[in-house]
C-alpha cells in the first residue's frame, strides 16, 4: 500500500482524513493502520508492550477489528503490539468467514464504529494446507472441518495441484476473504462513505513481521 493513501481501493476518491476522524471521534483508517504497523514494529524489536492496563470497560474505543486465524503461534494482540481495548479480534481456523465472524465484524463496524478492518493470515497455515490435501486426494474431512475446507479450497489451484505453493494459496485466500467482506452490505455502505477501509495482511512466523498486501 502506498504511504499516505487513504484507502486500499485504488479507485476510491481521496477525502481529507480529518473528516473521517471527526465523524468517528477516533483515528482515521490511515492512522489506524499506522498504529498497527508501529505496534508490530515494537513487537519485532521486542520493545515494551504498551497499554496493558485493565480499564474496566469504562472507555472501550477500539480503532480496528482484526479477522485472524486460531493458530496459537499468532496471538493477534501481541504481534500487533496492542494493549487492552485497542482492537477487536475475531478468530477462526484459516480466518474463515461464517455467520458469527461476519456478525462480529458488522458489530465492530456499526456499533463500535471502528474505521479499519484487517484480514490477517499467516504463512504455514495448517488450515490452508489441509484444504490443499483435500484437493490433492479428493477426500474431504467429515464434521465441521468440511465447512472450513470448502471455504478455503477456491484458493487452491485444483487444475494443477502439483504446482501448488502454500504461500500463493494463503495470499489468494486472504484476498478472497477481503473481497467477501467488501461485498457485505454494511461494509459496502461504510466503504462508499469513506468511513472505513478493509486491508489484507500476512504474518511471517520466522521474523514476526506483518506485511500489508
Amino acid at each position: 500500500m502506498e504511504p499516505g493513501r487513504l484507502f486500499s481501493d485504488p479507485t476510491a476518491a481521496p477525502i481529507p482524513s480529518q473528516q473521517v476522524a471527526r465523524y468517528l471521534g477516533r483515528p482515521d483508517p490511515v492512522e489506524a493502520l499506522a498504529r498497527l504497523r508501529a505496534g508490530n514494529a515494537r513487537f519485532t524489536s521486542r520493545a515494551a508492550h504498551p497499554g496493558n492496563v485493565v480499564n474496566g470497560g469504562a472507555d472501550m474505543r477500539p480503532y480496528a477489528v482484526v479477522v485472524g486465524c486460531i493458530d496459537a503461534r499468532v496471538p493477534v494482540e501481541t504481534v500487533l503490539g496492542q494493549g487492552i481495548g485497542a482492537i477487536c479480534v475475531a478468530r477462526s481456523a484459516g480466518h474463515v468467514l461464517d455467520r458469527a465472524v461476519l456478525g462480529s465484524v458488522e458489530f465492530a463496524v456499526t456499533e463500535l464504529q471502528v474505521p479499519l478492518v484487517v484480514v490477517l493470515g499467516h504463512d504455514d497455515c495448517r488450515a490452508v494446507a489441509a484444504a490443499y490435501e483435500a484437493v490433492r486426494t479428493g477426500r474431504r474431512p467429515a464434521g465441521g472441518r468440511q465447512f472450513l475446507i470448502d471455504q478455503i479450497t477456491p484458493a487452491i489451484p485444483a487444475a494443477r495441484p502439483a504446482d501448488y505453493n502454500l504461500d500463493k494459496a494463503t495470499r489468494s485466500h486472504i484476498h478472497r476473504t477481503v473481497a467477501t467482506l467488501r461485498q457485505a452490505a454494511y461494509l459496502k455502505e461504510a466503504l462508499a462513505a469513506r468511513r472505513i477501509d478493509v486491508v489484507d495482511a500476512i504474518y511471517r512466523l520466522e521474523n514476526g513481521r506483518i506485511e500489508v498486501l
